[in-house]
């Protein structure tokens, strides 16, 4: 496998396809008529990727020292550390890598632990603490996505700087003390400026001034995935896709792992990367997180420059309550996205909605058509901070939940931090899971009542105070 797995490969367009993933009710994607009736097609991401390794399914029982149950970016990076310190590991995928969140987010790289930002560590915790968790989420997540490439040789469209665009002048208040927030926990790459001057990153008139990001970024999020991949089977790692888990049991020799076609003894530990399933497999009551469905488009090449809309080439995420974020892709294309609901939306809705946002955005793009929609599933926690727990009697089971829609370079580094636990080095795993969280009782099974109650309330406050920044 480690010379057979080759790397993944950036198209310099995309190629119309069907998709190599199983298809998924709540995770579907669409693209233009003009491009072919494809049942299941691919979406941008996997479009724009040459097609890559397919694993086998898991045919037989096996042992491993730690078995990681999901093969998206955390169980990905997870798999990788271990590999890259000796640990026999396997890793099993029910769908195929980067089927899942990992492979159909923005591609944003953001600071921050989900929706806790430096404001809010610094309320919850010490200054040492708020310090040492913020450098995790934000210089450690960047620096260690960009030694991944580099020691990989992966080219995922790395790309630098970020832009927080203000909806309304109140909110520049928020962003200037967001900065200052960041200041004092020891980290110094932004600046606020006023509209005049983000009209130089951003040629909207939407906007009233913005925070420039040079720490944060984006990328290609499925082609990470698959460059993490890739370094694990370089690493001697073993993955097995199509392979779903049904059962975990732990017994004195080790934790039994029972999947739809075999069954795997870990040894030492296994680790659960599977947002939705963790709950179900720990056969735990105190569930902490509520599912939601989220929105991502790409457009036709655009008929004006890119550079006439994003002249940095910086993604922008802005500051309304339910927000827009996007950037430039690749032949000129803008990728869009949006919205969070507690049910799923239907592809016909959701491209009027989001080539709507476009056009809001951007009125100068009066000619503007949508090439692929596609929607995906996260989860949030009431604190807004994600879930990390290590459990069991004699040997650790480790799991993370609660994303809310952002996390690409902070599951990454939680992936390595996990790993470097279970090998003997605590601290920063620890930090994690010494914050609290609230469970929410029927949270999961209530999400389509739950998220636009949520969503309510909060829309009334910010519409009566439209100065006050509250993002969702």
């Amino acid at each position: 496998m480690k010379n057979l797995l080759m790397k993944p490969v950036l198209l310099n367009d995309v190629e119309f396809k069907v998709s190599q993933a199983m298809t998924s009710e709540k995770e579907w994607n669409w693209i233009a008529p003009q491009h072919g009736h494809i049942e299941h097609a691919a979406n941008y991401y996997e479009s724009s990727l040459a097609d890559w390794h397919q694993f086998e399914s898991l045919q037989t029982d096996l042992e491993c020292d730690v078995l990681v149950i999901g093969g998206g970016l955390l169980g990905a990076s997870t798999a990788l550390h271990l590999a890259e310190q000796g640990v026999d590991t396997v890793l099993v995928e029910k769908n195929r890598i980067g089927s899942g969140a990992s492979g159909r987010n923005g591609g944003q790289l953001t600071p921050g632990l989900a929706r806790w930002e430096a404001e809010e560590m610094i309320e919850q915790l010490s200054h040492a603490d708020a310090k040492k968790l913020w450098q995790f989420t934000s210089t450690e997540a960047m620096q260690l996505i960009d030694s991944i490439l580099a020691r990989y040789q992966i080219d995922a469209a790395r790309k630098h700087g970020h832009i927080t665009a203000a909806v309304h002048e109140g909110h520049l208040v928020a962003l200037t003390q967001g900065a200052d927030a960041r200041k004092y926990l020891g980290e110094n790459h932004t600046q606020v400026v006023g509209k005049h001057e983000l009209y130089e990153y951003v040629k909207s008139d939407r906007y009233f001034g913005g925070l420039v990001d040079r720490l944060g970024g984006h990328i290609h999020p499925l082609a990470l995935n698959r460059g993490l991949i890739y370094g694990f089977c370089q690493q001697g790692g073993q993955v097995y896709e199509h392979t779903e888990v049904v059962s975990i049991q732990e017994r004195e020799d080790g934790i039994y792992v029972q999947t739809n076609t075999g069954c795997i003894k870990a040894r030492k530990s296994v680790v659960l990367a599977v947002h939705h399933a963790s709950f179900k497999l720990l056969e735990q009551k105190n569930q902490t997180t509520i599912p939601f469905y989220t929105y991502v488009c790409t457009t036709a090449p655009l008929n004006i420059e890119l550079k006439q809309l994003l002249p940095q080439d910086h993604p922008v995420y802005d500051t309304q309550f339910q927000i827009d974020y996007y950037r430039g892709v690749s032949n000129n294309r803008l990728l869009f996205g949006g919205q969070g609901t507690g049910t799923c939306w239907n592809a016909e809705k959701t491209a009027q909605y989001l080539k709507g946002r476009i056009l809001h955005v951007f009125p100068q793009l009066e000619q503007v058509e949508l090439d692929f929609v596609w929607s995906g599933t996260t989860d949030l926690t009431v604190n807004g901070a994600t879930d990390s727990r290590k459990s069991g009697d004699k040997f650790p089971v480790y799991a993370v939940h609660g994303w809310s829609g952002h996390g690409v370079a902070q599951t990454v580094r939680i992936g390595k931090a996990i790993a470097d636990d279970f090998c003997g080095q605590p601290d920063d795993f620890e930090m994690l899971t010494q914050i609290q969280h609230q469970d929410i009782l029927w949270g999961r099974a209530l999400a389509p009542l739950v998220i636009p109650m949520a969503k309510g309330f909060y829309g009334v406050g910010a519409a009566m105070n439209p100065g006050k920044m509250v993002s969702f």
